[in-house]
């Protein structure tokens, strides 16, 4: 495994061996079939490319009135509990932080990216966001605390982790592309991300 480090992006290349892939697959398949994946479409009315659902006490959700994290489902159900099999992932990276209350789950198919984006709807900026990839690799946009600062590439593959704390916490980054059917964890090809967050305030904060 190496470790690498970009404007305070940990990226840690190959931390998930092919076993411990297969076994959060497998668990996101329950997930899944309990809060099965959604297109939303963004505030100004544009379908997005990447699936999405999420697992533990909030899941993220966007609609006309803008986005925002939600206790249950679209469909109205509980969001199922994070995997143990994730969990670790989080304990053993950032193991000082809290623990985290949602894992997003977004699958990108053959033409889905995700534009530059900042992780600034939580209440607490001072916990981290460890970011999971699993199968096809995806070229990863890292940039500063503006959007329009310089960016920097690196190639994510299945099992690499990426940690998002400190000076990175609110640095945008995005998907370009993902490179569709390189890898065959996924039988039908395509990337699931998985993001681990606390979502509430810090204790006494709260309100």
């Amino acid at each position: 495994m190496q470790t690498l480090t970009h404007d305070g992006f940990r990226i840690h290349k190959g931390f998930l061996p092919r076993s411990a892939q297969e076994g959060i697959v497998a668990a996101l398949r329950e997930v899944i079939g309990q809060a099965p994946l959604s297109h939303y479409e963004t505030p100004w009315g544009k379908r997005m490319s990447v699936g999405m659902s999420a697992a533990g006490q909030f899941g993220w959700v966007s609609e006309r009135a803008g986005y925002r994290y939600a206790d249950t489902h679209p469909s109205g159900v509980a969001w199922p509990e994070i995997p143990r099999s994730i969990l670790g992932v989080w304990e053993e990276l950032v193991p000082e932080a809290r623990a985290p209350e949602s894992c997003l789950i977004n699958f990108y198919g053959e033409a889905a990216k995700m534009g530059l984006h900042s992780d600034d709807t939580e209440g607490d900026f001072s916990q981290p966001v460890v970011s999971i990839s699993l199968g096809d690799p995806a070229t990863f946009r890292m940039g500063g605390l503006k959007r329009k600062d310089p960016t920097r590439s690196v190639l994510l593959e299945s099992g690499d982790v990426v940690v998002m704390e400190g000076e990175s916490r609110l640095a945008y980054h995005g998907i370009d592309r993902i490179r569709f059917g390189r890898s065959d964890l996924l039988a039908k090809g395509g990337r699931i991300n998985l993001t681990l967050r606390v979502v509430t305030p810090p204790p006494g904060e709260a309100g």
